[in-house]
């Protein structure tokens, strides 16, 4: 049979310019709402419902009613605290120390069961029938709140979180409504379906919380904790109105200023009173740009010629290097500059910033011959600058045994004189924009046809880059020259260069991306990429792992490769609803088997972004031991242009998995959170609200 092309819709390519750049190092300056340029969000399906899933679902006592014991806390009872006279509000006062060890300690507490939060955290508003038909059913008693959490949430008074901030801290705006008398928002959202809505789960979690309040105006902070009370005890009459027990929570004003907890419970402090980052919390922002940097610093790729991200302007990075050629949407083709460096006599001690066209940008069958001309003299003008020869000096007689023309001697006697330079090719991210000038020189200066250099900058050179289905083509259309005019080449006749040129089998399928190397022996990637054997074959990939799809292959190429190589993960659909954990043992097992034996496994599932990602995050948690913020960050960091996003219950599963972790390494204790479910959903959704449309 023929093979079927399920491909998914690859983005156009994305000028930079048009998002906004980022800088890697020093990192405490970026702000929330900085995107990192050419990354996307793609549109991942739910899938249905399956027959009988909901019943399924819905048929577990804890699920139906959300009852089970609390965790643990230091702030209930709560015994001890001095409490401020009301006949209906509970309002307490607690100091530095205290707020630091109950944070501590309910770091500490297991979460519940999933089924037991879920759907109520996917956000099941009254009037939205689409979110409430999908999720629940006939079972209405799946809309009710869980008894089960008693989580923490600390506000800060006066809402400016970009200084002195404590750990999971939030601003008064996001909790209360003010519009009549102080309540919690109404936060789940009243029409559309969505799995992904990370931005109503700080609010949700403080209506399942005891409040810490802080801040150094204690006017404000006294009544801001009468205001959070009353809001508690409106949530509360409202369930009890409908028939429905929630337990109490109480507020807590902290009556100690903030330079107390920096001077002496500094590792709850993640913001500083000067704005600064103290390391001490894990920041998800600063943690992705931190992977990044890690994943994109600059390497050699060919003699003096390296890729990397674009240096920072308060650091010496750009120091190291004699010339910086920037690539992106608004660079231009100027390949006399190059020449010009080479030409002169005198070596200047600035650093030339010069500019170059972005991947994606020149496209067939729109591209000129003047642009195909213009790659290949910027090839030729690099090479030459990093090795210190010049055009011609391949072709001179420099041991004196023949004749030299008078401007040959010149030549000559300029040659000790010219050193050769080191050269960076850079973008704002370290791999998109400067990919297909990355390649069409490797191909250049090693004399490899395009393929191969495609695949030697990832396999050999370990870069991780992502390319344009438009470099593709520009680049097969260019091959010949780029060969022809390789100085590897110089000495050979044409028909020994034309017979370079060929074409592997996994070129004609592919879209201009790889799969995602997370770590060497486990690649991320989506349909397309397992629907390509060839491809999978030729980077080391020997395992294929599909989480809830199905590659596509010819006849006989199942067995070609070899059937236990193949682990098909049946009846998981992206909708919030099928679970993942019972999965993560046999799947990590066999990422396991394949690292064994010495090959690497792909692990997909449609666009490779929520139910292979969860898999994938779930391995480096095992395998680095890191927790879930910083292996999330990790893989969202080497997804290069996609953002992976596993819906809600996915990273809620993945937070239970470090829970079974950190058991399994601790011998049954030891377990802490690095951050609670309310303060890394808003990170998340902060950092994906630059790529929403």
């Amino acid at each position: 049979m023929t093979t079927i092309a399920l491909t998914r819709p690859l983005p156009p390519h994305r000028p930079s310019s048009a998002i906004g750049s980022i800088s890697t190092i020093p990192l405490e300056s970026i702000s929330p709402n900085s995107a990192v340029p050419n990354k996307h969000i793609p549109t991942c399906p739910p899938g249905p419902v399956t027959s009988g899933q909901s019943e399924k679902t819905n048929s577990s006592p804890s699920a139906q009613d959300g009852h089970a014991v609390q965790p643990l806390s230091l702030l209930y009872p709560p015994r001890g605290f001095t409490r401020l006279q009301s006949d209906s509000l509970r309002l307490f006062e607690i100091k530095a120390a205290e707020v630091t060890s109950a944070i501590d300690y309910i770091s500490r507490q297991p979460l519940p069961d999933p089924s037991m939060v879920f759907p109520w955290l996917h956000g099941l508003h009254i009037n939205n029938h689409i979110q409430q038909a999908f999720f629940i059913a006939r079972r209405k008693t799946l809309r009710r709140t869980p008894s089960c959490v008693r989580g923490l949430t600390v506000i800060k008074a006066d809402g400016d979180l970009a200084v002195a901030r404590l750990k999971g801290a939030v601003a008064p705006q996001e909790i209360l409504d003010y519009s009549a008398a102080p309540e919690f928002i109404d936060i789940d959202p009243k029409d559309g379906f969505s799995v992904r809505n990370f931005q109503i789960q700080a609010t949700k979690s403080a209506t399942l919380s005891d409040i810490v309040i802080y801040g150094d105006d204690t006017a404000l902070v006294r009544k801001l904790g009468w205001d959070v009370a009353a809001a508690q005890f409106r949530w509360r009459q409202r369930h009890e109105a409908q028939g429905h027990t929630i337990p109490e929570y109480n507020t807590f004003i902290c009556v100690d200023p903030f330079r107390t907890f920096e001077e002496k419970c500094p590792e709850v402090v993640a913001i500083d009173s000067h704005g600064r980052l103290t390391g001490n919390v894990v920041d998800l922002f600063h943690q992705e740009r931190k992977e990044m940097y890690d994943m994109a610093k600059a390497s050699e790729i060919s003699h003096n010629v390296w890729l990397g991200p674009t240096p920072d302007p308060s650091t010496d990075d750009a120091a190291q290097f004699d010339i910086l050629i920037e690539c992106s949407d608004v660079g231009r083709m100027n390949p006399t500059a190059l020449k010009a460096i080479a030409q002169s006599r005198k070596r200047d001690t600035r650093h030339p910033f010069l500019d170059f066209p972005s991947s994606g940008s020149v496209s067939p069958p729109t591209w000129s011959q003047a642009e195909a001309d213009g790659i290949l003299e910027t090839c030729k003008w690099i090479y030459h600058l990093a090795h210190g020869t010049f055009p011609g000096d391949d072709n001179l007689d420099l041991d004196g045994d023949t004749d030299m023309e008078e401007d040959e001697e010149e030549l000559k006697e300029e040659l000790p004189s010219r050193r050769p330079m080191k050269i960076l090719v850079h973008c704002a991210d370290g791999y998109t924009e400067s990919t297909m000038l990355g390649i069409a020189y490797l191909s250049y200066s090693t004399g490899r046809g395009v393929p191969d250099a495609w695949l030697h900058l990832h396999t050999e050179k370990r870069r991780n880059f992502f390319a344009y289905p438009s470099d593709v083509a520009l680049l097969t259309c260019i091959e010949s020259r780029l060969l022809r005019e390789s100085p590897v080449h110089a000495r050979k006749r044409l028909s020994e260069i034309d017979a370079l040129i060929k074409e592997p089998p996994w070129i004609a399928g592919l879209d201009g991306s790889f799969p995602s190397r997370i770590l060497d022996y486990m690649y991320l990637g989506n349909l397309n990429h397992a629907n390509n054997p060839d491809l999978l074959r030729a980077l080391g990939i020997g395992q294929i792992l599909s989480v809830g799809e199905t590659a596509m292959w010819r006849d006989g190429e199942l067995q070609e490769w070899g059937p236990d190589n193949v682990r098909v993960i049946q009846g998981v659909q992206d909708n919030g609803i099928d679970p993942l954990t019972n999965e993560f043992e046999g799947c990590l097992k066999f990422i396991e088997r394949g690292r064994r034996n010495g090959t690497a496994t792909l692990v997909h599932c449609r666009v490779g972004v929520s139910r292979s990602a969860t898999i994938c995050i779930a391995e480096v948690m095992r395998e680095l031991d890191l927790t879930f913020p910083r292996a999330y960050c990790f893989v969202r960091a080497r997804r290069l242009n996609v953002i992976i996003q596993p819906h809600l219950r996915f990273v809620y599963e993945l937070l239970k998995w470090e829970e079974e972790l950190q058991t399994r390494k601790n011998g049954g204790s030891g377990l802490k959170r690095e951050l609670e479910w309310g303060e890394i959903t808003r990170e998340i959704a902060l950092m994906n609200r630059p790529y929403a449309r």
